[in-house]
């Protein structure tokens, strides 16, 4: 590289050296951004109350402890509600991939009426806050029915799906879950990417769609299928807002974080009640953060052939 910088001349030179200072700065910035609260957390999470008034330590605990973990598991009832978390979000993660897979292809690979209305829609529902379907959206799973089913089979005019997982399940099965919208994008831009050729050759060899996609779309589809099981997977694993809309008799890591001040009872130091706090968001996060580990080699090539940028 510096044979070819030596080559320039220097105004190319001066203009060349400059970008490289400020994508430097900018690299270091974001980097600075994105890891300072982690590793304020992590130093936080293992200080002695001795600490934290001693303005001599800033990283590296004076008295090392791990009673700040041993509180925020207990507060947060840390076993129980890491399991239900992930229970919650693994099964929701999978039937979000297969149905938004599903329809990602259709909308990218199958020409029928109505589909740029559809998918229009789809788009409209990434906009869409949250709050403005709440109500209708509890009261569709309190007085549950599916077209008079429910009265035929049960002789009841409704099931109350509430405290249950049913809504998690039938809106995830049905593409309308958390953030699907974004994820049917992300499957269609991917599957629109894949060339016609190699589900012309299937057809030819006597496959129909549904054999064609299992068996020759979906499996060159690991970067999408890696991005979405990130995000579904993140996304379920934070949410507080449908969790206490649905379950609130079911401890989860989100709620049990909201809730953890009052279990910490009447703490008569704010600090240190802060540092507890702190302490559970690590907890919460420690499983995120193993996991992108393993996949973010993929979730930067989806990002590079679906053209996701925020």
């Amino acid at each position: 590289m510096s044979e070819w910088i030596g080559r320039k001349s220097p105004a190319e030179k001066a203009k060349l050296w400059t970008w490289i200072i400020v994508r430097t700065l900018l690299i270091l910035g974001f980097c600075y951004i994105i890891l300072f609260p982690l590793f304020l957390r992590l130093s936080v999470a293992f200080r002695s109350k001795v600490d934290i008034y001693d303005p001599t330590v800033l990283w590296i605990p004076r008295h090392f402890t791990f009673d700040n973990l041993k509180i925020a598991i207990t507060a947060t009832k840390y076993g129980s509600a890491l399991l239900n978390t992930f229970l919650i979000s693994s099964t929701t993660t999978i039937i979000q991939l297969v149905a938004c897979a599903l329809a990602g292809y259709a909308f990218a690979k199958l020409k029928f009426k109505g589909s740029g209305l559809l998918f229009g829609l789809v788009i409209f529902t990434i906009v869409v806050p949250p709050q403005t379907i709440m109500i209708p959206l509890y009261l569709t799973y309190r007085y549950f029915d599916l077209f008079g089913a429910i009265k035929l089979f049960t002789g009841k005019s409704s099931v109350n799906l509430i405290d249950t997982f049913w809504p998690f399940l039938i809106s995830s099965g049905t593409a309308m879950g958390l953030k699907n919208g974004l994820y049917i994008y992300i499957f269609r831009q991917f599957f629109r990417g894949v060339p016609k050729e190699l589900e012309e050759a299937s057809f030819v060899d006597g496959a129909g769609i549904f054999k064609t996609f299992y068996r020759i779309v979906l499996p060159n589809a690991v970067p999408a299928i890696v991005t979405v099981l990130l995000f579904s997977f993140v996304w379920q694993w934070n949410d507080s807002y449908y969790v206490s809309l649905f379950l609130s008799k079911v401890k989860v890591l989100s709620t049990q974080l909201t809730d953890m001040g009052s279990a910490l009872g009447v703490e008569p130091d704010p600090v240190y009640q802060s540092m507890l706090l702190n302490t559970g968001v690590l907890l919460m996060m420690a499983p995120l953060i193993i996991l992108y580990l393993f996949v973010q080699r993929y979730f930067v090539e989806s990002v590079e052939r679906t053209g996701l940028v925020g």
